[in-house]
């Protein structure tokens, strides 16, 4: 998969996860937000020629090894994408669902990342639907 593809799959998955809070289910997007994020620094690390690990863990350390560090984006940039990836493990694999105002704060923080990604990491990727502000 190249870098645009990945980055209109993170488009969808964050225009996914907002639908599904809107729906009540709160669970389902963490889940979607967090691959919206995923998805969207594979591609920028495909777009600035790196070979992408096989892990999520690889990818996230990847993506702050070459983005968060040299400053590209901000430790808070950096810092929610990790964020995302642990209420993910908690609507994923938990008994109990994330509560509501946690996924919306999510749902916004995945949409955010993907328009930063894009204007910044990836200026020259085909604009598609834009997520839509939280």
């Amino acid at each position: 998969m190249n870098a645009n593809d990945l980055m209109m799959k993170a488009v969808q998955a964050a225009s996914s996860a907002a639908d599904l809070l809107e729906n009540g289910d709160t669970d389902g997007a963490c889940n979607r937000a967090y691959y919206a994020m995923f998805d969207s620094a594979r591609a920028a690390l495909i777009q600035a020629g790196h070979q992408i690990g096989k892990t999520h863990k690889g990818v996230l350390a990847l993506f702050s090894e070459q983005f968060v560090k040299p400053g590209l984006v901000s430790k808070e940039v950096g810092k929610s994408l990790k964020k995302a990836e642990t209420f993910r493990y908690v609507a994923d694999y938990d008994s109990a669902s994330v509560n509501y105002s946690d996924a919306q704060d999510l749902v916004i923080l995945a949409q955010y990342f993907v328009n930063l990604v894009r204007s910044e990491l990836m200026p020259q990727a085909p604009s598609g639907n834009t997520p839509p502000k939280g």
